[in-house]
């Protein structure tokens, strides 16, 4: 359930951005805003962009050979691609989470303490370990075994120790790329009584193709569809509810209720 419209501050919006990967145009004339302390969905067929969407979000798509960006992308008023920015710190800020489960070789608590590390974290690391797993829900499943290695966890502990450690460097926004896609039914239950626990300290953005999901989790929902051309663009773009049980536009009413996708 959203609040009400004077509670409510973009952290993060899109104007008019254009994404292209060398001469094929991804997306084109993206523009929508993400609210704190929100769950904003990115709902949409293969290849209508919503990934390229997100990853926009903290600069992933710089890593791609060819790929370049036109619009305005914005994070706490501030633009994300100007000249001075450093990418770098910008993820530390946005964090993310891929849609495989992908801990570091190492120990469960090097997982959250490595990143921290890396990141100039000064603190007590022990305390950090557990706040970030407490956070995640993993806490009470592995605190006997911290220095077991993050590969022998289950897919969906796996999972939150990836959120845990995306946690554990104080971002302000967590991208998530469909966190659950790979899980079975339990453990993306988990993930999703998670991401509504952790939308109290963060604001989050999460593809799915999972209709079901992004209605029980999102507060805001934005539907992608593509053209002739390939090229991903924004259909719809509303609260939730409101798209789910009232929407606008007659693709999208198709799109939720399965007759394509």
């Amino acid at each position: 359930m959203t609040t009400s419209n004077a509670s409510k501050r973009a952290i993060m919006a899109l104007s008019h951005v254009d994404i292209h990967y060398g001469s094929f145009q991804a997306v084109q004339d993206i523009s929508l805003p993400m609210y704190e302390h929100h769950v904003t969905a990115f709902i949409g067929p293969s290849g209508c962009g919503k990934s390229t969407v997100l990853r926009s979000l903290n600069r992933m798509n710089d890593m791609i050979p060819g790929s370049r960006i036109q619009g305005s992308v914005t994070f706490d008023g501030d633009e994300l691609y100007g000249p001075n920015v450093d990418p770098v710190l910008v993820r530390r800020q946005i964090g993310m989470v891929f849609q495989k489960p992908n801990p570091f070789p190492k120990s469960i608590y090097e997982n959250i303490a490595w990143g921290a590390r890396i990141n100039g974290y000064r603190g007590d690391f022990d305390e950090l370990v557990e706040q970030s797993l407490v956070q995640a829900a993993l806490w009470d499943e592995v605190k006997d075994k911290l220095k077991q290695n993050a590969l022998r966890l289950s897919g969906g502990q796996q999972q939150r120790l990836c959120i845990a450690r995306a946690i554990a460097i104080s971002p302000q926004v967590i991208l998530m790329d469909e966190p659950a896609s790979a899980l079975d039914p339990i453990a993306t239950g988990r993930i999703e009584e998670l991401i509504l626990e952790l939308k109290e300290r963060y604001s989050i953005v999460i593809v799915t193709h999972n209709m079901g999901q992004a209605s029980r989790v999102s507060d805001y929902t934005a539907f992608f569809m593509v053209d002739e051309h390939r090229t991903g663009y924004l259909q719809e773009y509303a609260e939730t509810e409101q798209l789910f049980l009232n929407p606008k536009h007659r693709k999208t009413e198709e799109y939720i209720s399965g007759k394509f996708g």
